[in-house]
């Protein structure tokens, strides 16, 4: 890396933090990272796999751990973190959603907690975790450290941010049915203008809207957070003044941490909202 001795190019030390490590199979077995270029669609970006994995089981952990220790009496400090998280997500339910769901709660809690933590990878300063494991490649399995990758913030990666918002998605579209039966196939057809002439106008401007929803909701999260990401690199690629820098700008960025993950929870809220709205 540029940062520990000079043996990658600023471009070249961008572009390896900015790759994420990937499997794919091949007619040998399975192959990593560069052997996955010519494969096309089905590559696996494992890191974002792992992290997010990972993370999604410390949030049930810490709840898990906080539910089990709870007390009526004087709450210890993991518990009133966890009970203002709670209340904060079910008053702004109670506020945004106006049908009757009881899985529309406990989904928001899930997506704004994982996205949060997620998010909060970013601000572990941008060597430290990569380096690790390309001391662990190349110290257990002889790879070059150069070849060994590792982005630890998975919103920064759109295959992440869009599998999420593809689930907000297909709930959308359940409750849509669920609730409206063919009422929501009316609401595609007819409307804005209420008459059969407009009917595949209608389709078309809908589908839009429809289609835009999950677009942006990934997009959103994805822009913020990769562009948060090239500025920790950039500032990494200072040198000694790395480490001051980076908690400078960290500082400016927690702001925007909990704020895209409170964004891309209610979004859902309300377009599920919209969802069980039956006119």
């Amino acid at each position: 890396m540029a940062a520990s001795g000079g043996e990658q190019t600023g471009s070249q030390y961008i572009l390896h933090h900015l790759t994420n490590a990937k499997m794919c199979s091949t007619d040998s077995g399975i192959a990593f990272n560069k052997a996955c270029y010519d494969h096309g669609f089905w590559v696996w970006h494992i890191d974002t796999l792992a992290w997010s994995i990972g993370l999604g089981i410390l949030f049930l952990w810490i709840f898990r751990s906080a539910a089990k220790k709870a007390d009526t009496g004087v709450p210890g400090k993991l518990q009133c973190a966890v009970e203002m998280v709670v209340e904060f997500v079910n008053d702004t339910v109670n506020s945004s959603f106006h049908g009757k769901n009881p899985v529309i709660a406990p989904l928001a809690l899930t997506i704004f907690v994982w996205v949060l933590l997620m998010n909060i990878m970013d601000i572990i300063p941008i060597d430290w975790l990569p380096a690790f494991a390309g001391w662990i490649g190349s110290t257990f399995y002889g790879m070059d450290s150069h070849d060994v990758y590792m982005k630890v913030v998975p919103t920064t990666d759109l295959n992440m941010t869009f599998a999420l918002s593809l689930g907000v998605f297909f709930l959308m579209i359940y409750y849509s049915f669920k609730v409206k039966g063919f009422g929501f196939i009316k609401e595609l057809t007819l409307q804005p203008l209420n008459h059969p002439v407009f009917i595949p106008v209608n389709l078309i401007l809908e589908l839009v809207t429809l289609f835009a929803k999950p677009l942006s909701l990934s997009l959103r999260l994805f822009g913020n957070l990769y562009a948060a990401e090239l500025i920790f690199i950039l500032i990494a690629l200072t040198g000694y003044f790395q480490l001051p820098m980076h908690f400078v700008w960290a500082t400016f960025h927690i702001l925007v941490i909990p704020l895209q993950a409170f964004i891309f929870m209610m979004l859902t809220i309300v377009y599920l909202s919209m969802a069980h709205e039956d006119h």
